[in-house]
């Protein structure tokens, strides 16, 4: 089968190395290159590394929606799309170009979890299972029919970069099941009366608010890990928490109190005990380790932060 691809990071490479292994991938539009680390040098996307690699011809639309594109995509003959993070959405123009249509592989059980971040939301969230789907592209956000699904339970400690490394595996198995079976597959409309949004994370969703629960504080910095981090204000600054775990107990909600022998911050209900921190301007470390840095010792104030908006 000929397919065009359309993905970004590191995600959608389990499914662009599914597809090279089983079809013929015509063309890979990605986003254009980005300034990234500290020289803001513009490099290039995982899946465009990949693409040159191969071989494969490589599109880079600055908007999918101006002149010229749909016309410019035609041009491979595509049987299908598949579309794994591309990170623009595709009008109802570029979504007609292939001859089968657009087939989206979304990193949720739909139609919970619609938008840009339903990894991070579902940890956030509490949930203990998501999964997959496979679906045929509409203009709407995440709204095309059902193809595909499979579960995944979500790991008790496991942060959005750990699951989203397993779900991309999962990806790319029901994507390439979903083009195996797609002349009998018979599509199922989504229930939107059960779905919920997972909007794109910003910097501030990283703000911690001391007044929530331990267990809601943990799961938020599970999911905000590996971005935008979960963020506190220690003494030299901005502190992120990259791994914390809930304890029970009863402390002032942003201040530190020995818990089991332990340091950990209070909260609106419980404790929360910090287990890897970054300081501003350093590399990240054990909780120990930055208490003795920082000379912290029970009933010293974490820092609140600003409440998020």
């Amino acid at each position: 089968m000929r397919v065009l691809f359309y993905g970004t990071p590191a995600f959608a490479l389990p499914t662009l190395h599914a597809l090279l292994a089983r079809h013929r991938v015509v063309a890979v539009v990605t986003q254009p290159d980005r300034p990234r680390d500290r020289g803001q040098r513009a490099q290039a996307s995982p899946v465009k590394a990949v693409a040159l690699e191969q071989g494969i011809p490589v599109l880079q639309p600055v908007r999918l929606r101006d002149p010229g594109w749909p016309e410019r995509l035609g041009e491979h003959s595509a049987d299908v799309a598949v579309v794994v993070a591309f990170g623009q959405i595709l009008p109802a123009a570029i979504l007609g170009v292939p001859a089968r249509g657009s087939i989206n592989v979304h990193a949720s059980l739909l139609p919970r979890y619609r938008g840009a971040a339903p990894i991070a939301w579902a940890i956030m969230r509490g949930e203990t299972e998501t999964g997959i789907t496979t679906f045929q592209m509409d203009t709407g956000m995440d709204t095309g029919a059902i193809l595909l699904q499979g579960p995944m339970p979500i790991g008790a400690e496991e942060t959005a970069g750990e699951l989203a490394a397993r779900l991309a595996v999962l990806g790319a198995e029901l994507l390439v099941e979903t083009l195996d079976r797609l002349a009998t597959l018979t599509p199922r409309s989504q229930d939107s009366r059960a779905a919920t949004l997972a909007p794109r994370l910003r910097k501030e969703d990283g703000l911690l608010e001391w007044t929530e629960p331990a267990a809601v504080l943990a799961a938020r910095v599970r999911g905000l890990n590996p971005w935008p981090g979960a963020v506190a204000l220690g003494p030299g600054g901005r502190l992120l928490i990259w791994r914390a775990r809930a304890i029970a107990g009863v402390g002032e909600p942003g201040v530190l109190a020995a818990v089991a022998g332990r340091l950990a911050v209070g909260t609106g209900a419980g404790f929360l005990e910090p287990i890897e921190v970054q300081p501003e301007n350093r590399r990240a470390m054990e909780w120990d380790a930055y208490l003795r840095g920082a000379r912290l010792g029970p009933g010293a104030p974490l820092g609140a932060t600003v409440p998020r908006s």
